[in-house]
């Protein structure tokens, strides 16, 4: 395997690890519609702010959200705008792949 090939497979394995967790999944689709603070995503999600405080770290350490301090704010974006148009191109493939996966009743896919 070539060093490219191990490059693109790392960065698809943090992209992986990710959306490998519900919460830092729903972050990510929460940010497609623009910044917000800790804060705010903690209550719309519904976690505490220690669990979005780790969860986070991790999108940081990922390299998939970035941060803007104004004031005493922290804001937080996806680090790229392609990344909220990937992911929502993998959900319209995930429904398309599996229409029942997201039904009136709640998501069935785990």
């Amino acid at each position: 395997m070539s060093t490219a090939t191990l490059t693109h497979a790392s960065a698809l394995s943090r992209l992986g690890h990710a959306l490998s967790d519900d919460t830092r999944t729903r972050i990510l689709l929460t940010l497609r519609t623009g910044p917000a603070r800790p804060s705010q995503l903690a209550q719309d999600l519904g976690v505490s702010k220690q669990v979005m405080s780790n969860q986070l770290a991790c999108l940081r350490g990922c390299g998939l959200v970035t941060t803007t301090v104004e004031g005493r704010n922290v804001w937080y974006t996806l680090a790229d705008p392609r990344l909220g148009q990937a992911l929502g191109e993998l959900l319209e493939l995930t429904v398309a792949i599996d229409p029942d996966c997201c039904s009136a009743q709640g998501c069935t896919c785990a």
